[in-house]
């Protein structure tokens, strides 16, 4: 029962999303025909109306609106109006770029965040607390477009060279290492995040009694602070780490600029700019899909970690 309604709630979302989305982009001023006729410094009124006539932007916006949510329910995602190909072929070509530089950023995260927080609980007001909060303080205020500027200039300075996103063709494990150095300025501030609230989770736990009977019990500090302490105290780490990824997925504009990757964050600027309707719609909603499923994933999870939740 629980997965319906979350499941209904989802499609309420999207819908919702649709809606409103679709709304937005036509309250933009101008259209793709006005930017066509613009760039080309002439206006033929017969053949501007023409183009909006087989572009279907003359139908009324609820007729415009449910031909494309009838096209997405048969599977048909559109056609972009600047290339001319299928919206699916055009995100498709470039969302494994921007789901590699969300996953390596998460992972960065949270491999440096979790540790670090538990670290940090653990040497409370020491030297180590101390310092590991002004670095996590420091990320959570660091834009992170201004830490990637810092970063390319340093290997200019050093190196000589610009670490952006090369084209040609790769495997994985180089795709992976050419998309490391974003990713880590990317999940500077998700690790930063992470850390914070690592480490005000455990030290709400290690005060619990039940810390202080493992102790008692002579178990080790590994077991104490890892093996019960930590479980208890990452159902919260879990949430955020859920919401830094659903926002990843959507939030990478300014990084894919500044590293000139190709993914599918910097064509949702171009494609607003081009008022590309199809391709904005799509990918829109294929972000909210994206937020709104990782939050879904992170609430079943919530069992498996606690066995006493109940659904």
């Amino acid at each position: 029962m629980y997965i319906i309604k979350r499941t209904s709630l989802m499609v309420l979302t999207l819908i919702g999303v649709s809606i409103l989305i679709f709304a937005m982009m036509r309250m933009i001023p101008g259209n793709i025909v006005d930017v066509l006729f613009d760039s080309g410094g002439y206006v033929d009124e017969a053949q501007k109306a023409l183009i909006t006539k087989q572009l279907g932007l003359d139908k009324p916006m609820p007729m415009q609106y449910a031909a494309w949510i009838g096209g997405i329910l048969h599977g048909d995602f559109g056609y972009s109006f600047i290339s001319e190909r299928p919206a699916a072929a055009e995100i498709v070509t470039r969302l494994p770029v921007t789901l590699k530089l969300a996953g390596l950023a998460m992972l960065f995260a949270t491999i440096i965040g979790v540790p670090l927080g538990v670290l940090s609980a653990i040497r409370k007001n020491s030297f180590v607390d101390n310092a590991l909060r002004v670095i996590s303080i420091s990320g959570l205020s660091l834009p992170s477009f201004w830490i990637g500027l810092l970063v390319l200039m340093f290997f200019v300075h050093a190196f000589g060279f610009i670490p952006i996103y090369p084209m040609g063709q790769r495997t994985l494990i180089q795709e992976l290492v050419v998309l490391s150095l974003p990713a880590m300025v990317v999940g500077f501030r998700s690790s930063a995040l992470v850390l914070r609230l690592t480490r005000s989770s455990m030290l709400e736990v290690l005060s619990q009694d039940y810390i202080r009977t493992a102790k008692a019990k002579g178990a080790s500090t590994f077991t104490v602070n890892f093996r019960h302490a930590l479980k208890n105290a990452f159902l919260p780490v879990l949430t955020i780490i859920g919401i830094e990824a659903a926002y990843l997925i959507g939030g990478l504009v300014v990084t894919e600029t500044v590293f000139s990757v190709p993914g599918i964050c910097g064509y949702l600027v171009d494609s607003i700019n081009q008022r590309d309707y199809p391709v904005v719609q799509d990918l829109v909603l294929l972000m909210a899909f994206a937020a709104v499923f990782v939050n879904f994933l992170v609430d079943l999870s919530y069992a498996l970690l606690d066995p006493r939740i109940k659904y």
